[in-house]
């Protein structure tokens, strides 16, 4: 099995599922706790990307602030310019849910946004992409090295993904200069788990449900 397929697989069924999500908003809660099951059992399944996380403690409380950084500007950015959008999220609000369906919907939402899509996330557009659009033998180069074309590629790549392209390509210049600074996907992990923590909380206390 080619090296990369360990490294995009995850990302591509989360996007093939995402787009059903779209198709089928109606079944959006049962949608989303089959992405959050296939994809981390994908992500357990192709263990080979784990060995370039490497806990570190001195950098994480430069990580936890660039997180809240990632989750200020992309509120407050979002909402204080103007800019088209790239379409619009499912925006499901969960208090739809009865019963056992809500604690469970959101303990699936919540686990997704914190833990899953920040490993998925950075395994694949910072561990991966930045190296393979800089050298395509990636794994010859390590973490954090990259090229500045590559950087830009990437950054507007993450955006274009994003219904809020402009606050996203700004996000995806920081966790890529974060892993320049520190060499450390750990560090771009714990960034981006802080900042989408931030937002669920945002989310789930002012209703803001167009952002998930």
């Amino acid at each position: 099995m080619p090296v990369w397929v360990a490294y995009t697989a995850p990302m591509a069924v989360f996007m093939v599922i995402t787009t059903l999500e779209g198709v089928w908003p109606g079944a959006y809660p049962w949608l989303y706790g089959l992405k959050v099951m296939v994809v981390s059992w994908m992500l357990g399944r192709f263990a080979q990307p784990w060995r370039e996380i490497r806990p570190e403690l001195k950098v994480s409380v430069t990580a936890i602030a660039v997180g809240f950084v990632v989750f200020a500007e992309w509120i407050l950015l979002d909402q204080w310019i103007s800019y088209p959008h790239l379409g619009a999220r499912i925006g499901f609000n969960p208090l739809a849910l009865q019963g056992c369906d809500l604690p469970v919907f959101l303990a699936f939402r919540i686990y997704g946004l914190v833990i899953m899509v920040p490993i998925m996330e950075e395994i694949f557009w910072r561990s991966f992409l930045l190296r393979y659009l800089s050298v395509p033998n990636f794994r010859k180069i390590p973490v954090g090295h990259f090229t500045w074309s590559a950087f830009a590629i990437a950054s507007i790549l993450f955006g274009l993904l994003h219904s809020e392209w402009l606050v996203a390509i700004l996000s995806a210049i920081i966790y890529a200069l974060l892993l320049k600074t520190t060499k450390s996907l750990y560090a771009c992990i714990i960034a981006h788990s802080t900042a989408n923590l931030a937002l669920g909380i945002y989310i789930l206390t002012t209703s803001a449900w167009q952002y998930w």
